[in-house]
């Protein structure tokens, strides 16, 4: 009303017909004002969305960049070592040197019983392939950490955007409460005028 009439005051005089032609059209503003604001939280959402930087993703490749040459080679030997491939292979060299060096008469034994040569060769392996595998472990270990702190920012991420989505939908339901009961109030003044214009009519 304002807009149209600037000119008016708290104490200017406005004719019924006006009250009611305003009520209709600030009715009509209320419920485009309702779909539009929809639609706007709708936009938001989708915008925050797109905008967003995406935490849940592969972190592997960037785990392994960091690595050295030497700590890759050693995390191929600490996996080889723990496999059955290794175990296999393992069983098969200690048959043929055995085989070898036990009566034999196609090869000159090189390392006779009680297999002196054999024994330093396994305590040097198994000499090396302990601190390969603790050196392993211990990479493993910070990955897991890495990881550990990569899925605690995915949760916090999750649960503040939760809580974000949560005050978003309390206020739509708030402000759609407030404009129902707007628009209640108009309808049950058109209510009353019809009412009105009834009891008149029954006389």
């Amino acid at each position: 009303m304002k807009l149209e009439y600037p000119e008016l005051t708290p104490d200017s005089f406005i004719s019924i017909p006006k009250v009611k032609e305003f009520q209709k059209k600030y009715l009509s503003h209320l419920i485009n004002e309702e779909s539009t604001e929809l639609d706007l939280l709708e936009r938001e959402v989708l915008d925050s969305i797109e905008k967003n930087e995406i935490l849940s993703e592969n972190i592997e490749p960037e785990i392994e960049h960091k690595l050295t040459f030497a700590e890759r080679v050693s995390d191929k030997l600490a996996e080889f070592g723990g496999s059955w491939t290794f175990i296999f292979s393992f069983f098969t060299f200690i048959l043929i040197w055995v085989s070898i060096n036990v009566g034999n008469a196609f090869f000159h034994p090189f390392d006779v019983y009680p297999f002196i040569l054999l024994n330093l060769l396994l305590s040097c392996v198994a000499a090396i392939q302990a601190p390969i595998i603790m050196m392993s472990q211990n990479r493993q270990e910070q990955k897991d950490r890495i990881r550990s702190e990569h899925d605690y920012k995915i949760n916090l991420k999750a649960e503040l955007e939760i809580k974000l989505l949560h005050e978003k939908i309390d206020y739509l339901i708030a402000h759609q409460n407030r404009k129902l009961l707007e628009i209640q109030e108009i309808q049950a003044s058109y209510l009353d005028d019809i009412l009105s214009k009834l009891d008149k009519s029954s006389f």
